[in-house]
């Protein structure tokens, strides 16, 4: 497996992992109280930071327990993350349409952060995926 390819693997779980680690921090504070007064920022904002260095810790362990050959890109890398890319970049684009809209309608921030954040943690697994796909299929056909 390329270190590439282990990357994607680890980017998958930590994303999956990290969305999973605030709803279960969030959903209790959801009990009772009204929308507008839920503590949803700090949670949010210590899953992402977490979620950032267990990414680079993640890498660094992966590398110690099985060491790649190497770390560098290949075309067919580069080819695969462009296309996971593609991917991901459309759900950022639905999450800030969808921010713009609820703006619109003044709808409560707490709706708008978790609306961004959500379709960052779909895009995520999406681009991961489409690259995972690509890995296990050989990469793209030329044409």
């Amino acid at each position: 497996m390329s270190y590439e390819e282990k990357g994607v693997w680890s980017f998958l779980a930590i994303a999956v992992i990290g969305y999973a680690v605030y709803l279960v921090l969030l959903l209790p504070r959801l009990a009772g109280t009204p929308i507008g007064e839920v503590d949803y920022v700090w949670p949010m904002v210590w899953t992402i930071g977490g979620a950032i260095v267990a990414g680079i810790v993640s890498r660094i362990l992966i590398e110690i327990v099985a060491p790649s050959e190497t770390h560098r890109a290949d075309q067919r890398d580069r080819e695969i993350e462009r296309a996971g890319e593609r991917v991901g970049n459309s759900f950022v684009v639905i999450g800030a349409l969808a921010a713009l809209v609820m703006a619109w309608f003044e709808v409560d921030w707490f709706w708008i952060a978790n609306a961004i954040y959500l379709c960052f943690v779909v895009s995520g697994i999406l681009a991961s995926l489409t690259r995972l796909a690509a890995y296990r299929t050989g990469g793209f056909q030329e044409w």
